[in-house]
This record gives C-alpha cells, sequence and structure tokens, in this order.
C-alpha cells in the first residue's frame, strides 16, 4: 500500500499530471452532457466525430504552440504568430488567386505553400534578430509586427477577403488520408521532427542552458543568439504553416481576423503544458495537452450553450485553476491549511 501511495505521491509531482487530468476531465463533462461525444463513425471512407472534429481544429493552435514553446524555452515571447497567421494565408490565397475556376490556380500550389511558409519564416526571423541582435525585449520586438502584421496581410489581400475555389488547396486543412484529418499528420510530422531534434541531439540542452543563463551559455560556447533567432524563425514558420491549414479548411483568407488572439492561445497552452515563462523548462508534450485542453473546452462552452458573452470568463476561470494547481507554492499551502490542527476554543 504504501508503495502504491508513493508511486500515485510521484505521479501527482509530475509537471504533465495536471494537465493531463485536466484534459480527461474535459473529455468526461462533455461526455456526461453529450453521449454521442465519445462515438467515432466510419464514414464515406473516414472517421467522424467530435474527437476527430477536436483534434482537426486544435492542429493550427498545436503547431503555434510547438513553436512558441521553442520561443519562451528561450526566455522570449512572441505575440505576433497571430499576424503571421493572417499573412501566410493572404499570401498562399493570393498566389493560388481568387478566380471562381475550381481547377485552375495562378500559381502552382506546391510554389504557393513554399512562399507562404517562406514568408512567416522571414517575419519570424525579422523577429529573432530585432530580439538577438538588436537587443528589443521580446514583447516589444514581437509588437511591431503583430500590429504591421494585420496591415501586411490586407495590402497582400487587397482589403478584400481572398475566397478560394481551387479544390486541391482543400485538402490540407479538409482533406482525409487513411480515414484521418490529413492536418493531423502535418502536425504529427512537425512534432516527431522536433522532438527527435530535441531529444537526439544536443539541441535541447542548448535551448535549456539559454533559457536558464544565456550569459552563462555564451561563455560556455554556446551560439545563444543564433539559437534565439532559430527560435523565432522556426515559430514563425509554425505559424505559417497553421495559416495554410486555418485557409484551407475555411476556404479563405481574411487579414483582419485570421488568426485573431491565436498568440494569445498559444501561450496559454505552453504554460498549461507546464513550460516555464522564464525560461529552460519546456515540455512539447506539454504543449500539444495544453492546445488539446483549450480546443476541448472551447468545444464544450459551445456544446454546452455557455453564452457567447462569458464564454471567454469560462476560459479564463479554468486556465486560472489549472495554473494554480500547478504551482508547487499553492499546493504547499493548501496541504499546510489542511494539516493545520484545528484547536478547540472550550479546552482554553
Amino acid at each position: 500500500m504504501t508503495n502504491a501511495s508513493n508511486l500515485s505521491a510521484r505521479a501527482m509531482r509530475h509537471r504533465l499530471a495536471w494537465p493531463v487530468i485536466t484534459l480527461l476531465l474535459l473529455l468526461a463533462i462533455n461526455t456526461a452532457f453529450n453521449a454521442s461525444f465519445l462515438h467515432l463513425e466510419w464514414r464515406d471512407g473516414h472517421l467522424y466525430g467530435s474527437l476527430i472534429d477536436i483534434l482537426n481544429r486544435a492542429a493550427p493552435l498545436v503547431l503555434v504552440s510547438l513553436g512558441m514553446t521553442l520561443v519562451i524555452a528561450t526566455r522570449g515571447i512572441d505575440i505576433s504568430v497571430g499576424a503571421v497567421v493572417a499573412i501566410a494565408a493572404a499570401v498562399a490565397a493570393w498566389m493560388i488567386g481568387g478566380s471562381v475556376s475550381s481547377d485552375v490556380s495562378r500559381f502552382p500550389m506546391p510554389l504557393a505553400i513554399l512562399a507562404a511558409i517562406a514568408v512567416a519564416l522571414l517575419c519570424g526571423l525579422w523577429n529573432g534578430l530585432l530580439v538577438a541582435k538588436v537587443g528589443m525585449q521580446p514583447i516589444i520586438a514581437t509588437l511591431i509586427l503583430m500590429v504591421a502584421g494585420r496591415g501586411i496581410a490586407q495590402l497582400v489581400a487587397d482589403g478584400q477577403i481572398i475566397t478560394i475555389y481551387y479544390k486541391p488547396f482543400f485538402f490540407l486543412g479538409s482533406g482525409y488520408l487513411l480515414g484521418l484529418p490529413f492536418s493531423l499528420f502535418i502536425v504529427a510530422a512537425v512534432f516527431v521532427l522536433l522532438y527527435l531534434a530535441i531529444t537526439r541531439t544536443a539541441l535541447g540542452l542548448f535551448i535549456q542552458a539559454v533559457g536558464i543563463n544565456p550569459t552563462a551559455a555564451r561563455v560556455a560556447g554556446i551560439q545563444s543568439r543564433r539559437l534565439v533567432v532559430g527560435a523565432y524563425a522556426f515559430c514563425g514558420a509554425c505559424a505559417g504553416v497553421a495559416g495554410l491549414l486555418i485557409s484551407s479548411n475555411v476556404k479563405s483568407a481574411d487579414g483582419n481576423n485570421a488568426g485573431q488572439l491565436l498568440e494569445l492561445d498559444a501561450i496559454l497552452a505552453v504554460t498549461l503544458g507546464g513550460t516555464a515563462l522564464t525560461g529552460g523548462r519546456f515540455s512539447l508534450v506539454g504543449s500539444v495537452i495544453g492546445a488539446l485542453i483549450i480546443q476541448t473546452l472551447t468545444y464544450a462552452i459551445y456544446s454546452l450553450g455557455v453564452p457567447p458573452e462569458i464564454n471567454l470568463v469560462v476560459k479564463a476561470v479554468v486556465v486560472f485553476v489549472v495554473m494554480l494547481m500547478q504551482s508547487p507554492e499553492f499546493r504547499a499551502e493548501v496541504r499546510t491549511l489542511v494539516q493545520r490542527p484545528v484547536h478547540d476554543g472550550s479546552r482554553a
């Protein structure tokens, strides 16, 4: 019994314990109010169901969260990812063209996809250079692109919402492969490549060193500035791929609204997953779980009929509670209050 208790205590101290518990609770709540929530159905050659819908809609957020994880791990932050999503979507939509023809593209689709990702990567590179080379504070450096990026996206789209009719482009965000949404395969590929780079090379150790103490990392011979620039560039590229998925799914590009508030959801997902905003400690798996928590919570809010005017408050309360439960100081304070002996005043 003691061994079981010790094992349970160690499991609860794991950084991913509360995010996993939160995700399971949200799934249980959805199941309790919707009997068919966990039901999966094979139809038209692929799986249908609420879980598939959540995974598909969470794909862009997961991608942005993976990029944001590296940025935050190096003591940075990127609040321009929503604007980069809009820029990438606008570039892809403009290159494919807003023609009513479903068979004709202004430029070859692979070229449009590569151009959108390249532009997003350049945006991330710009942020990284401002932070690492110029020495700007990360929130100020990325605030510049956050504001200007929306204008750039609208300039590319000529101030209009570009509707996309080219059917092959729809496969990115709405297509299926082996019965599952194609977007999941894109996310899985990015995650696996990044995870292998972090765990099978010294990259993960270098990122932790830069996040914990950039000066000491430079003295130790780590190219910390290049690492920071690379983290921002990767974050931008992830936002670019997310922009492609979003524009493909909605079949349009809206420079003003695409990726709106996505940067806040990504930061929340990363912190929910146990990555420290002070840098150093990070978890890719945790960021994926955090993104799924946010998407599952969003699904629950809408499916339970929560009034739109308070759904953001509900989301904020849930995130606040989870962050409190992840805090060792808060849990220690709660244990102290629970274990404090109660004195009977009648004995005085």
